[in-house]
């Protein structure tokens, strides 16, 4: 089957933006809604202690997910200004350099996460009867790792140049593997949480060779020949400089949400129950808001690389509003169904209750973070990579850990807690804002250009 890429550089960004982003939400979508069911097959065929055991390594694999989203940030980027520039030499050593810098992340996650994920669950302080099972677990799954770094460098490439539906399309494919085999090792052959791990093994090696096989056959000015895959310096410098400080800040998210979640703990058990009950909703919505902000990113990219950079600015105004009108959307059917959500994961009354508090603040505050989270990604369209990961660091984990420590441990209150984040999220996304305007002026002194 083939799609068709989407005119980054000439076509209307209204229309253009909603065809592009519509596949990567469904992507994303996805990819929460396959994880879920790993987790929903293994508690209901091989009871809570193998459920405990998968869903204590989830810090973990959040932290090796944020730093291959880092890697394929990057790569989308630097591929993408490039395309626009039409630079063909720049686009074919930009894509195969990123082929080795994905292998080369890939095994290194691979052998640092076998050889220490007994070390890390214990630093989680992982329960004594589920370590041994979430040891198998995660190592396991790294083995899947560097299949899953070559699916990212893929869909990055293709993301690119305009064309998302395919990457959609492995995707659904993989995921319905997945899940058919969680099911017949679980069920059938009784493996538990090995037969989970398996499944996803399995299925992240699928998808990764559908991706390199489309790239490889194809014959489009993207494609991958595997006798030029070689290391770039000058391009591996110019990925790793977005990509980089992208991983950092992923890494330090999962930092100061330990933080969160050990001020969680506090709480009465059927509290914390409640907020691992309503964070079911923060994947979901986040997620597919995130397909605006590659949006953002990919466009940017690709129109500073063509010279276009009146359409920098608009693909900023567009992306953020789409996003916000998104989260305003989402959030606010979370909080009018606020209960049966909670409902989906408990039964329990006093369960129910706090869930809902959790879902009701955040769902009412979704739609503030597409101001911080979209300026970011607009940022590192224009090349600019520290100044956008100070600001997150300051404004949304410094902050929350400061106010962790003085507004919450004056009120001690749920609501409290969890209001950390809409506050964080309005002053970073005032400081962004104003670190994208000046970059965009300066971008557009530097350039002598013609209205898109």
């Amino acid at each position: 089957m083939r799609t068709k890429s989407i005119d980054m550089l000439s076509s209307s960004l209204w229309k253009s933006i909603i065809l592009y982003s519509v596949p990567l939400m469904f992507s994303n979508v996805l990819q929460v809604l396959f994880n879920m069911a790993d987790v929903m097959v293994v508690g209901r065929f091989s009871g809570p202690l193998a459920l405990g055991s998968v869903g204590s390594t989830t810090m973990i694999i959040q932290l090796e997910t944020g730093i291959l989203f880092g890697l394929s940030t990057g790569i989308c980027a630097i591929v993408a200004f490039h395309t626009g520039a039409k630079q063909r030499d720049g686009v074919e050593k930009a894509i195969h350099t990123s082929v080795v810098l994905s292998v080369i992340l890939g095994v290194s996650l691979l052998i640092i996460g076998i050889l220490s994920a007994r070390s890390f669950l214990s630093l989680l302080k992982t329960k004594d009867e589920l370590i041994v099972e979430a040891t198998l677990y995660l190592r396991i799954y790294f083995l899947g790792v560097p299949a899953l770094s070559l699916y990212n460098c893929g869909n990055a490439i293709l993301t690119a140049n305009g064309e998302t539906k395919r990457p959609l399309l492995y995707l659904l494919l993989s995921g319905v593997v997945n899940v058919l085999l969680n099911l017949l090792f679980v069920i059938v052959f009784k493996l538990s949480v090995l037969g989970v791990a398996l499944a996803s093994v399995i299925s992240q090696y699928l998808s990764a060779f559908l991706i390199l096989r489309y790239l490889i056959c194809t014959d489009t000015d993207y494609r991958i020949v595997p006798k030029l895959i070689k290391y770039d310096r000058i391009l591996s410098k110019e990925i790793l400089r977005i990509a980089i400080p992208c991983a950092c800040q992923h890494a330090l998210f999962s930092l100061s949400n330990l933080f969160v979640q050990a001020s969680i703990n506090y709480f009465p058990h059927y509290v914390v129950e409640g907020c691992a009950a309503g964070g079911n909703s923060d994947p979901l919505v986040y997620d597919m808001m995130a397909a605006f902000y590659t949006a953002s990113t990919g466009f940017i990219s690709q129109n500073l690389g063509g010279g276009k950079i009146d359409r920098i600015k608009t693909t900023y105004i567009v992306t953020t509003v789409y996003s916000f009108i998104l989260g305003l959307i989402l959030g606010g059917l979370l909080v009018i169904f606020r209960r049966e959500f909670i409902m989906l994961f408990t039964s329990n009354e006093e369960v129910i209750k706090y869930g809902e508090i959790r879902v009701m603040i955040m769902g009412a505050s979704y739609c503030i973070s597409a101001f911080m989270d979209n300026a970011t990604a607009a940022s590192r369209g224009c090349g600019k990579t520290i100044g956008p990961t100070v600001i997150i660091v300051m404004g949304t984990i410094v902050f929350r850990i400061i106010w962790i420590f003085t507004v919450f441990r004056y009120f001690h209150t749920l609501e409290s807690l969890f209001l950390l984040y809409v506050s964080s999220w309005v002053l970073t996304a005032i400081c962004a804002n104003i670190y994208f305007c000046y970059s965009y002026k300066k971008i557009k002194k530097m350039h002598s250009y013609k209205p898109a």
